[in-house]
């Protein structure tokens, strides 16, 4: 796909993404997905495996990763396996590099951010508190209902109109194609970091502008500008 998502010179907002932008926890989310393969006789996966196949929606996506469909009791049995192995893990995760301190980079130019993220909101509420990062932000959703199609737009959608924030002036930095597809959809703009769960080239795949880490995705928002 051609390259169609530059920084706009006009951005006045980020919103950030958690899981995988904001937050280095891969080796989390592999060992919940490896837990999950051995409830289901799968063998474990690698990273560079599970960076091909994660995608959303995310029952298909375990159910190509398992090899079978996945009846409503057993993808209940999917999620509480997966979330109970995350927690586990979740105290050895850091801030990804170059955290906090682009935080305060961006709100040194003036302008503002926020976070979305698809982890539940009560589970993600508490997760940014513990690690002093409210101040950063106007405001902190995570996943408040469900949607038909599993994906980040409609949240997108309901966090700008909550701010009253013109998606043409509004970047979304994050770390899968669906970050990018929500930000296409809510009429916003999108800059995707290699850094998380998905591999780098299905992330040019959508047209997005990929970069390496949240410093290098902030360094490109500033320099356009």
């Amino acid at each position: 796909m051609a390259e169609t998502n530059s920084p706009n010179p006009n951005t006045h907002h980020i919103v950030w993404d958690w899981n995988g932008t904001l937050l280095d926890d891969n080796h989390a989310n592999l060992a919940a997905v490896n837990a999950v393969c051995a409830q289901f006789g799968r063998e474990p996966v690698e990273m560079e495996h599970w960076r091909t196949v994660f995608r959303r929606p995310l029952i298909p996506c375990y159910e190509e990763l398992l090899g079978r469909s996945l009846s409503a009791s057993e993808w209940e049995r999917v999620e509480k396996t997966y979330d109970s192995s995350y927690q586990e893990y979740l105290h050895t995760c850091e801030l990804a590099a170059g955290v906090p301190d682009v935080l305060h980079q961006w709100a040194g130019t003036g302008r503002t951010q926020s976070l979305l993220s698809m982890a539940t909101h009560e589970h993600l509420v508490p997760l940014i508190t513990e690690r002093g990062l409210n101040d950063h932000f106007t405001r902190v959703d995570g996943r408040r209902f469900d949607t038909e199609h599993d994906s980040k737009a409609e949240h997108l959608v309901h966090h700008l109109e909550q701010q009253g924030l013109d998606p043409s002036r509004v970047v979304l930095i994050g770390d899968i194609d669906d970050d990018a597809r929500a930000a296409r959809e809510a009429g916003a703009r999108s800059v995707l970091v290699a850094s998380g769960l998905m591999a780098r080239e299905r992330l040019e795949a959508t047209g997005a502008l990929v970069v390496d880490t949240p410093t290098d995705a902030v360094a490109a928002l500033r320099q356009a500008s």
